[in-house]
């Protein structure tokens, strides 16, 4: 049987803590959360459903000490990162120590003895430097894709369609995922900034939190970005019907599937202007109280593919997707965050984000297509969510 220990510590800078090297994991908001290191138990699995029993059989073979049982992040927490993909790979990884900070508390979390000395001090981390970037679709290529995705939608009850593109960074020697990391948490503080399993970024999409029988779940669709002053922008983005009914889709699809988990839902009737160094977004956060024995990553799984990231109708939104997209997305628009061993936890989409193999990163970004998109405001868009990146990574 394992063992799980958590107790308090003195205050932490989180991500300086963290050693040079070895796996990594981190979820991360306004320098508070947790980060990982190490792995005590890892796999890879067939669906969400799969990974929820294999979390709940860990957790019945281990013995828990936890000294802050009122910090949800605090004891046992297995990062997770699904697919977009329901035919994709799901991953799960529980580390061996995780460092956490919150309101104001410190604390460790080790298992079965693992130790971490914070009078030992890490490397520094040593900044991202991109050699080269390439787009394996073509901006040609991609504007096609538009446009063939918005003749369907004319041509079919298809309202929206979401479609995404990726470029290459080659890094070059001793890349340090500990500089992006740091980057990210501290231009766009707003954000979840994660790394789990590779993938690492800086979402502004909440999928879903669930704690203590509430959840929150924060919906972006319709963005604006350019050279205006922010108040004109704003404004802009508010009056666009176009950024209203794509967000609108969107609330609908999370909205719908959070209905039959839940005792009562609030949905807002106007969506608020989110702001963010590089775009805004429209933004809603949908609240409610969940039904008992429900688990954040099976929520995460009945909302997952909304229309943020899909389209709608689901169904045709993700046939076109696979037709049209030269990529796998792999884990990119997927659910990525952290559970519990109450079932509690944390999921957003994984956006702003890139995949490390080896020395190469692969960024993603997409956008929402409807009848009335232009293709070329739509490259422009994409060219602006993948900033974050792009500047972490020291390519821009």
């Amino acid at each position: 049987m394992d063992l799980v220990t958590t107790k308090a510590i003195a205050g932490v800078d989180l991500l300086t803590s963290l050693p040079d090297g070895g796996e990594l994991s981190c979820w991360l908001r306004r320098g508070e959360g947790i980060v990982g290191i190490g792995c005590a138990h890892s796999q890879t699995l067939d669906s969400a459903e799969e990974a929820d029993t294999w979390w709940s059989q860990i957790l019945g073979s281990t013995q828990i000490i936890n000294d802050l049982e009122d910090q949800p992040m605090a004891g046992p927490v297995a990062f997770i990162s699904f697919p977009f993909s329901a035919e994709g790979s799901y991953e799960i990884i529980v580390p061996k120590i995780l460092i956490g900070s919150r309101k104001g508390q410190a604390w460790i979390t080790s298992w079965n003895g693992a130790s971490w000395d914070p009078q030992i001090l890490p490397n520094k981390p040593v900044p991202a430097r991109a050699r080269r970037c390439t787009s394996p679709v073509a901006q040609d290529q991609w504007l096609a894709q538009v446009r063939e995705a918005i003749t369907r939608i004319h041509d079919s009850h298809l309202a929206k369609v979401v479609l995404a593109r990726e470029e290459i960074l080659e890094m070059a020697p001793g890349f340090d995922r500990r500089w992006v990391m740091k980057h990210l948490g501290e231009t766009y503080p707003q954000t979840w900034t994660f790394c789990v399993k590779d993938l690492i970024g800086a979402s502004p999409e909440l999928l879903i939190r669930q704690d203590r029988g509430l959840i929150t779940s924060r919906v972006l669709a319709g963005t604006i970005h350019g050279d205006k002053d922010a108040t004109a922008l704003a404004e802009a983005l508010s009056s666009s019907s176009k950024d209203l009914a794509e967000h609108e889709y969107a609330v609908a699809s999370v909205a719908q599937a959070l209905d039959a988990h839940c005792t009562s839902l609030h949905v807002p009737e106007i969506p608020f202007v989110l702001q963010l160094p590089n775009v805004m977004h429209l933004a809603s956060d949908i609240t409610g109280a969940v039904r008992p024995g429900s688990t954040v990553v099976a929520l995460a799984s009945a909302i997952h593919p909304s229309a943020a990231v899909c389209g709608t109708p689901t169904d045709q939104a993700r046939e076109l997707i696979a037709e049209l997209e030269d990529m796998d997305r792999g884990r990119y628009a997927g659910p990525i965050g952290w559970i519990n061993s109450h079932g509690d936890g944390e999921i957003a989409l994984a956006l702003r984000c890139g995949l490390i193999t080896n020395e190469h990163v692969h960024i993603y970004a997409g956008c929402g297509i409807l009848a009335d998109s232009d293709p070329m405001a739509e490259w422009e868009e994409t060219n602006a969510k993948l900033q974050p990146m792009k500047q972490a990574l020291g390519a821009a």
